[in-house]
């Protein structure tokens, strides 16, 4: 009996393997899916025809050349030529080159989810971070630009259960004020979301923070992550970086369990929920 052989990973999947694993601008990021798009063609393409198809400039496929670890986009397309990316294994069509791509995306989500699942195994740095936000009044959530988002998520329903909530989403001059405004009104800790591309100004914020006597507390994609040397505490969470723009679903949900744990620590919580209720639909405020 003949044993089966698998078939030769496509064109698409090779170049999708070649980028994977390099922290790349939102341009570059264009650059590398529209190479996983024409990935037939792609060895045989000039950094202008590339920058084409793209919609960017051609010194921006210089650039996305030096990203990935070569010379020039000469020495990148000889690495191409070398993988085979414009002699496929299997036959693709467009629809298949696009579903690898965004599945490749939804698949890499998955799998920050399992390692974080594996990293909340132990309980001790959740709980300890927990007790520290609970206690703090008032208590300054701070993430900006990209980050501003997962902070201004779990300031929403922080507000529910603590009873003093300061979210810092924007930056500028008004932000070291609102950051010594809070520690002088009682706080003792700070939590950031920390994402990248990390602002500088993020950095200052949290060296005011320290400053000023605050724990902070960081939920980063990396334990190595910039932000870790102003950090008392760092949860990591893996962001995606598969599409033009990163996806952070690990952070949201670490998030979400810190808040969980959060609602242990707070004496009333439950209470302040159960008011939250009535009130919401003595008002009508939902559909269901």
């Amino acid at each position: 009996m003949t044993a089966s052989v698998e078939p030769s990973p496509g064109p698409s999947a090779r170049l999708l393997e070649l980028f994977d694993g390099h922290r790349l601008t939102p341009t570059q990021r264009r650059i590398a899916h529209a190479l996983v798009r024409h990935a037939g063609e792609a060895p045989f393409l000039s950094s202008v025809e590339v920058a084409e198809l793209a919609g960017v400039s051609q010194p921006s496929v210089t650039r996305f050349a030096v990203a990935l670890g070569y010379d020039g986009y000469p020495a990148l397309r000889k690495r191409l030529r070398d993988l085979g990316a414009g002699e496929p294994a299997v036959s693709e069509s467009a629809a298949d080159v696009v579903r690898n791509e965004h599945q490749q995306a939804v698949l890499a989500e998955i799998a920050h989810l399992q390692r974080l699942a594996g990293l909340l195994a132990d309980p001790e740095p959740i709980v300890r971070a927990a007790r520290l936000l609970a206690a703090s009044r008032p208590l300054p959530v701070l993430g900006l630009r990209a980050a501003s988002a997962q902070a201004r998520g779990f300031a929403y329903f922080a507000a529910k259960v603590h009873p003093d909530i300061r979210l810092l989403d924007e930056g500028g001059s008004m932000l070291v004020d609102r950051i010594e405004q809070a520690a002088a009104a009682g706080a003792s800790a700070l939590l950031c979301f920390a994402l990248p591309r990390y602002p500088r100004e993020l950095m200052d914020a949290l060296a005011v923070a320290r400053d000023c006597g605050l724990t902070v507390l960081t939920v980063a994609d990396s334990a190595f992550a910039p932000v870790a040397k102003l950090s008392d505490l760092l949860l990591p969470a893996e962001v995606g970086t598969g599409l033009v723009f990163d996806t952070a679903c690990a952070p949201m949900v670490l998030g979400r369990v810190l808040l969980q744990s959060m609602c242990d620590e707070l004496p009333g919580a439950e209470a302040r929920l159960e008011s939250i209720e009535h009130s919401a639909a003595t008002r009508g405020l939902f559909l269901e």
